[in-house]
């Protein structure tokens, strides 16, 4: 009979994570022991929230989302990134992943989140619409340019969803251990980037300087000239104007922002007013 048991997080259950994560996603290197700590427990905004399926002694299926803190509808938030899901060959196709999230958005309502929000490529977002409920807000934009993003005519104008970092937080995200984030201040900006498809090409955001108080890297590594830009920005706080949008027939597969609310407050998001860079999910 199966059971459901909330995530676990000692030493024996981050090698069985990284085993079911090896025997679903063969040739990948990024679930190692130390990513999965880094990304299930170190995070200052709260370990992560999520259930196992078991069949016996068997991990059958594992789905995991990340807490983090947001502006949702012009208010501090807290939330959930829909994240991790794996499900052994076996048993794939039982609907197992379908019974983890309910029961996971279940548990974190009940721990007062307000809502789960994730990034969908084409494959996955029906069913995320379809059997969990999402909102799909909007595709994200896919650009590749140089230079820092253009500030809107009213850059102080509040967005209906944008990720809150703090200097706690940030730092975190910028210490993954498959994949670092770097980052150096030019003027009230920090600019961050990271290693994408291409070492020529990195993934680039920027945040305000003024909302982290980073102290300045020992060596901060200069952004290269062409980004690679992936998120929103919201039609009242700026532009892409040095950016030029990758067509959709090049991309490896467009994504998806979708959102679901638990709250009564804000049950969808409006899709022009939202603010969204690489650092807010797992791209990169």
């Amino acid at each position: 009979m199966m059971q459901f048991l909330p995530l676990q997080f000692d030493r024996p259950a981050l090698a069985r994570y990284r085993a079911l994560f090896e025997a679903c996603f063969p040739g990948t290197d990024k679930f190692t022991e130390a990513y999965i700590e880094w990304l299930y427990v170190a995070n200052p905004d709260g370990r992560a929230v999520g259930f196992d399926a078991w069949d016996g002694e068997q991990l059958a299926a594992h789905y995991v989302c990340l807490p983090a803190r947001a502006q949702v509808g012009g208010e501090p938030a807290r939330v959930l990134l829909s994240l991790n899901t794996a499900t052994a060959p076996a048993y794939q196709g039982k609907g197992l992943f379908t019974k983890l999230a309910e029961m996971t958005y279940q548990a974190a309502a009940a721990q007062g989140y307000d809502g789960v929000y994730g990034v969908a490529n084409a494959n996955s977002t029906p069913g995320f619409i379809r059997k969990l409920g999402f909102q799909l807000v909007r595709p994200l934009e896919a650009r590749i340019g140089f230079g820092r993003l253009q500030q809107g005519s009213r850059p102080d104008a509040a967005p209906a969803f944008e990720r809150l970092w703090d200097r706690a937080s940030i730092a975190w995200r910028c210490a993954n251990p498959h994949n670092r984030v770097h980052w150096r201040r030019h003027g009230a900006r920090l600019q961050f980037h990271a290693p994408s498809l291409s070492a020529a090409l990195p993934a680039y955001a920027e945040l305000p300087a003024a909302a982290l108080a980073l102290d300045p890297p020992p060596q901060a590594k200069a952004t290269p000239p062409l980004r690679l830009y992936i998120g929103l920005l919201p039609e009242a706080r700026g532009n892409y104007r040095n950016y030029f949008r990758i067509p959709d027939r090049l991309r490896p597969s467009p994504l998806n922002l979708i959102y679901r609310s638990f709250s009564p407050r804000v049950t969808a998001l409006d899709p022009d007013a939202i603010h969204f860079t690489f650092l807010d999910f797992d791209a990169y």
